[in-house]
């Protein structure tokens, strides 16, 4: 079991920010402890300079994507790829992180500095990737930070078609196996991409309210 790091001193208190703006702060860390805490009120890093640069922003969405238990959407397509692939967990964490931070990549975001910070939140067993394999290659993924019932996905990679999604069904599958439905998937922002595999938005007063809910539930088996 992940043992919680010590308080962080930075203050990321929500009551004060207006409603319907998703930037709320710039500066801080990225320690262990300034991660953690943000994730447990709402909040995570992006820099707001050119491809993620600095300076370091914080940022809660309103509205914001959530997908819950029982909201996943798969397709007939995507449900007769599932089979092609092999689903592993945290098995290549950095090189999932290093292929969702890809240079080449539109709209990149994921900085060197970022990779560390969540090389270093997965060490210390807050930060967790599910990866998609096939013919023993790593085709696809996702990661993201667990926290009680929470799993706020940060990015997701694909190298053969639907190999993302594919990551993405096991992770409702791995949080949905409890029956647990306060459990809650944060993707941050809704896509089109995202709302056809059942995201919906969400106000960030209703996301606060889910997120309190969600970290009073245990971690799941995998991870605790």
């Amino acid at each position: 079991m992940p043992q919680p790091p010590h308080p962080s001193h930075w203050d990321f208190d929500l009551d004060r920010v207006p409603p319907g703006e998703d930037l709320v702060g710039v500066g801080a860390d990225l320690e262990v402890s300034t991660l953690y805490q943000a994730y447990r009120e709402g909040v995570f890093p992006m820099g707001v300079g050119e491809h993620g640069s600095p300076p370091m922003g914080w940022w809660s969405p309103d509205p914001r994507g959530v997908l819950r238990m029982g909201d996943l959407r798969v397709s007939r397509s995507l449900h007769k790829m599932l089979p092609r692939f092999e689903i592993r967990v945290d098995t290549q964490f950095l090189q999932v992180v290093r292929a969702c931070a890809d240079p080449s990549r539109p709209g990149r975001w994921i900085t060197p500095e970022v990779v560390q910070a969540y090389v270093r939140l997965h060490e210390a067993g807050w930060a967790h990737s599910i990866e998609s394999w096939q013919d023993d290659r790593l085709v696809g993924g996702l990661y993201g930070v667990a926290i009680g019932g929470l799993f706020a996905g940060e990015s997701m990679f694909h190298r053969l078609r639907d190999a993302s999604k594919a990551a993405l069904v096991h992770l409702h599958e791995l949080l949905a196996a409890d029956g647990r439905s306060e459990r809650l998937i944060d993707v941050q922002w809704r896509t089109a991409h995202l709302a056809s595999l059942g995201v919906t938005e969400v106000s960030r007063r209703r996301y606060r309210e889910l997120l309190g809910r969600s970290l009073d539930v245990p971690l799941p088996a995998p991870w605790r």
